[in-house]
């Protein structure tokens, strides 16, 4: 199936550019579960849970902890646990004069 791409317009272009990416990602999910399957067959097969082969640590990696958070935006009820890029609000309150002891929480 051979697809003339010099004659379709932006909005056809964008539209196969998505459904592309989206048949892309199927196929990833697809292979995947397939190498899961065998992984879980093998183990089977061994005698063995995925407990014994991965151990606990991989149950407890996956955990996501949440965190709590320390700053708070006075204006709306934002919060900001201090972790990862300072949100806009932070920065704007830090440029507009006030310092992060201001923001902490309690």
């Amino acid at each position: 199936m051979a697809i003339d791409l010099k004659s379709m317009n932006h909005s056809q272009l964008s539209e196969l550019i998505a459904r592309a990416q989206a048949r892309q990602r199927e196929l990833v999910r697809e292979k995947a579960a397939k190498l899961r399957d065998k992984i879980h067959a093998l183990v089977e097969a061994e005698g063995l849970g995925i407990d014994d082969v991965l151990g606990a640590r991989a149950k407890r990696a996956a955990a996501v902890r949440k965190v709590k958070p320390k700053y708070r935006n006075p204006v709306t009820g934002e919060t900001w646990s201090g972790r990862g890029k300072r949100p806009r609000w932070f920065s704007a309150a830090l440029s507009a004069g006030k310092k992060e002891k201001d923001l902490l929480i309690g």
